[in-house]
């Protein structure tokens, strides 16, 4: 994977679905104004008179485009870039400014801090844009994306995969631990095992919903009396607060699923102890 530095707030698909996801939280919460605020933003500056939702359209040609020959992808990202070099940028620009600004004033910065599952793809897309970017890394970035559009047959060829060591894996984890697992752990390593079928999509969304459940848990442990009064407790589970809020700028991996099946563990035993 090739190293940038992505500006969010210049990400404009990025932008979207966190106002989306702030605009499902407001319905959610009943806040009726927090709803009506976000609604009105999202048509303001995304109506189809704007630069802005000219391109998110050609953000989401390419992430909403999947199950596709890589002629055909690479054809997509080829136009997209050539579609996307035609807008007018210091209109985009200020369009983007007076967003930022809007968003400042309603949610503050803390917004950009929220899980987006295909945050990695929407940031790489945002890069292939940017006319700073090297042309090595470019096309290493064009690669990513072109994996993740294209069928699966054509995938094994582009992104080799050791199924065989992992299936061996999963056996002998079930073996020993098929009859302690809880309900949640073993969805967890269905979606990690099914993941290389489906480009990590199902995984990354279990992940958003497992993780925001573990930390209400955590939190809600916090006022057990037991951890109050015990500091290297109420220490550990401060720690693990804060490794449940770093997930939100990670890709799920096999450390990160490891970590979490421990931390369903104690949330699991927390839970017992409040009962």
């Amino acid at each position: 994977m090739a190293k940038f530095k992505h500006n969010k707030k210049r990400n404009t698909a990025l932008i979207y679905e966190l106002l989306i996801q702030e605009l499902t939280k407001a319905v959610m919460d009943n806040n009726k104004k927090l709803q009506e605020d976000t609604s009105s933003l999202i048509k303001k500056f995304f109506s189809k008179e704007t630069t802005l939702y000219k391109e998110l359209k050609l953000y989401k040609a390419i992430s909403e485009t999947k199950q596709v020959g890589v002629l055909t992808a690479e054809k997509i990202i080829n136009e997209v870039k050539s579609r996307h070099d035609k807008l007018d940028k210091s209109v985009l620009i200020k369009e983007q400014n007076k967003l930022t600004k809007m968003i400042k004033k309603n949610f503050s910065d803390k917004i950009y801090s929220n899980f987006v599952p295909n945050y990695k793809e929407l940031a790489s897309i945002s890069q292939i844009f940017n006319q700073n970017v090297g042309v090595k890394s470019k096309i290493l970035l064009e690669n990513e994306l072109v994996g993740s559009m294209i069928l699966k047959e054509e995938k094994k060829d582009m992104i080799p995969v050791d199924n065989i060591v992992f299936n061996s894996f999963v056996k002998r984890f079930n073996k020993e631990y098929s009859s302690k697992l809880m309900k949640e752990q073993k969805e967890l390593l269905n979606c990690y095992i099914t993941s290389f079928d489906n480009n990590g999509l199902g995984l990354k969304v279990f992940m958003n919903e497992e993780v925001g459940r573990l930390k209400s848990l955590i939190e809600s442990s916090k006022s057990q009396s037991e951890i109050i009064e015990d500091e290297g407790i109420s220490k550990n589970i401060n720690k693990i607060s804060e490794k449940l809020e770093s997930y939100k700028e990670r890709e799920p991996d096999i450390l990160m699923v490891k970590e979490v099946l421990k931390i369903q563990e104690l949330a699991k035993e927390l839970q017992q102890d409040v009962d």
